[in-house]
């Protein structure tokens, strides 16, 4: 059961940001209004504030964010409300600093940090009782904001801080989840970090909110909070993924305080000559279209990354941080809108402009084309059954996913290191490439395509669609590519 879904007994309103599998939350009680966790684009936050008659006056975070910045300043520039934020986490600007209990109060209702270090160390959970009541006593619970400690079906990560810190961590994080269990069960949980976050230990539900007793009942990391730490590290740290290389840049941007914006500016068009001028003179070109159209046409050079829920951390992984952005656009009504917030969450703000008229007005000015084919696994099959197929056939997933089988005689590179290991393939060859859906593949398909490749996409499907068997991932597979063990997302806080 999901009370905090289906009953609403507290007056809350969920933002969920899909590109980031974050949530963000207004929580109102006579009309004042806390906001808990928000990201960047914090207006859409104070339209729904404004319409429901509500004066936000404090906005909290629950930890220092590492995969977006926080509107916690723009929202503050935009009402006066109070930032109230872990006094451990490093922040530089005016705030006031938090740690066990703490509290505020809104109307009637009363928020008390709890010290809960795991996913960070400064991380604090935020218990909602009634006002005047003590967080030392947590029997009148009515819900707790937990961000990145318990996560509906898993738990937030313990090793984005780097190895060095990652036992001590899972030490803290099974600690601060055993106190969370002995809420009563009935205790709404909502999480910042859910489904389609990078932040998770492990798969996540689609649920936003849950209860403390329906996780103890199906959250197997959850379940061993109370177990001994040899079995709960296993279960924290097993089978992790990787994480966008962005993530090495927000801490650090999230203690300073992100610039205010004010509103979403969105960038500029530019005509085919001023958009190749601003390429040559160094800008990316992202091309948000869609796999099949870029296959069909596109600038030479361009980075194919579809304007779908994975936008922003894709090109965190794939555009150097900070470098300058040109967009190619789908063609729809919120496609320069959507992209530009998108990057200016995870603090991608140099974009100096998008093609207008798109390839269409690229080519009507008389500037090439270029452009790959696409296939399907069951092709690539019957090709290699019928003549050898001298090709390379390239698996660009994450090595997680390896795990599951892969290809025979398949190369294995993650996407997020390809640029890097160009060289790695032979000169020359026609390159296939392949993932699992084709949203990674098509990425991969332009990185070899800019660098001169003969590429083949497999736009649709991937491994496992091969009408073949699949064979055990090959020792040492996938090279010593950058990043194949976990980086630090930034210094820990002190």
């Amino acid at each position: 059961m999901l009370p905090m879904e289906q009953e609403r007994p507290l007056d809350l309103e969920i933002f969920v940001t899909p590109g980031l599998g974050d949530s963000s939350y207004l929580l109102a009680s006579g009309r004042e209004a806390v906001l808990v966790d928000p990201q960047r684009d914090a207006w859409r936050f104070l339209e729904v504030a404004e319409a429901r008659g509500w004066r936000v006056r404090h906005i909290v975070e629950t930890h220092v964010h590492n995969d977006y910045l926080s509107g916690a300043l723009e929202t503050r520039a935009a009402t006066g409300a109070e930032i109230v934020a872990p006094g451990r986490g490093g922040y530089e600007f005016e705030h006031r600093p938090a740690d066990e209990g703490h509290w505020l109060e809104i109307g009637g209702l009363r928020l008390t940090a709890w010290a809960t270090p795991g996913h960070t160390p400064e991380h604090l959970a935020w218990l909602v009782t009634e006002a005047g009541t003590s967080g030392e006593d947590p029997d009148g619970a009515k819900a707790i904001f937990t961000g990145g400690s318990l996560l509906v079906g898993s738990v937030g990560r313990t090793d984005l801080l780097g190895p060095v810190l990652t036992n001590a961590l899972t030490a803290d994080q099974q600690r601060s989840l055993a106190r969370i269990a002995d809420l009563p069960g009935a205790t709404s949980v909502l999480p910042t970090h859910g489904a389609g976050s990078f932040c998770s230990a492990g798969p996540v539900s689609p649920h936003r909110t849950t209860t403390v007793d329906a996780e103890l009942g199906a959250n197997p990391t959850f379940a061993l909070a109370g177990a001994p730490a040899d079995a709960f590290r296993v279960q924290a740290l097993e089978g992790l993924g990787r994480y966008p290389d962005y993530y090495a840049h927000m801490a650090r941007i999230n203690r300073r305080g992100p610039r205010v914006l004010g509103r979403l500016i969105l960038p500029p068009e530019l005509d085919p000559a001023a958009f190749e001028a601003a390429a040559a003179a160094g800008a990316t070109i992202v091309d948000a279209r869609d796999r099949d159209a870029f296959a069909a046409g596109h600038v030479r050079g361009a980075l194919n990354i579809e304007l779908d829920s994975a936008f922003s951390g894709y090109v965190g992984w794939l555009v150097e941080f900070g470098a300058s952005i040109l967009l190619v656009l789908p063609d729809a009504p919120d496609a320069l809108a959507e992209a530009t917030t998108e990057l200016l969450r995870v603090g991608y703000e140099r974009l100096p402009g998008w093609l207008e008229g798109g390839v269409d007005g690229w080519a009507a000015s008389g500037r090439p084309l270029s452009s790959y084919r696409t296939t399907s696994m069951e092709d690539v099959h019957r090709r290699r059954a019928a003549d050898g197929d001298p090709g390379v056939l390239l698996d660009v997933r994450q090595a997680n996913e390896w795990a599951d089988g892969v290809v025979p005689d398949s190369e294995l590179i993650f996407v997020a290191d390809l640029q890097s290991r160009l060289a790695e393939l032979p000169s020359g060859a026609p390159v296939t490439v392949f993932c699992r859906t084709g949203h990674r593949a098509s990425m991969a398909a332009s990185v070899l395509d800019g660098a001169g490749f003969d590429v083949t996409l497999v736009d649709e499907g991937g491994a496992a669609n091969w009408p073949g068997p699949l064979e055990p991932v090959p020792a040492g597979a996938g090279g010593p590519g950058p990043g194949d063990a976990p980086r630090p997302a930034d210094e820990p806080s002190r």
